[in-house]
């Protein structure tokens, strides 16, 4: 199982999850809600400045990708 990385803000998780596909809907205080239509999957994000391990891995579990290829998302930076 990789690690999952401990230095990211709220704002790189969802730009690593939009290019999995992800759209941003809306925003109510500092949650970000991201969904995807194909499989109708919603992910919440803290729109926080560092994001807990155990709160990453429950929004990559939720999102349905694995750590890896989460890590390979943030690593696409456009």
């Amino acid at each position: 199982m990789a690690k999952v990385p401990t230095d990211l803000s709220g704002r790189e998780v969802r730009s690593a999850l939009e290019r999995a596909g992800f759209v941003f809907r809306r925003q109510t205080g500092s949650h970000m809600i991201l969904r995807r239509d194909d499989s109708h999957v919603r992910v919440v994000i803290p729109d926080h400045k560092q994001i807990r391990q155990g709160t990453l891995r429950r929004i990559i579990a939720d999102a349905g990708v694995s750590v890896e290829q989460f890590r390979f998302l943030q690593l696409l930076k456009s």
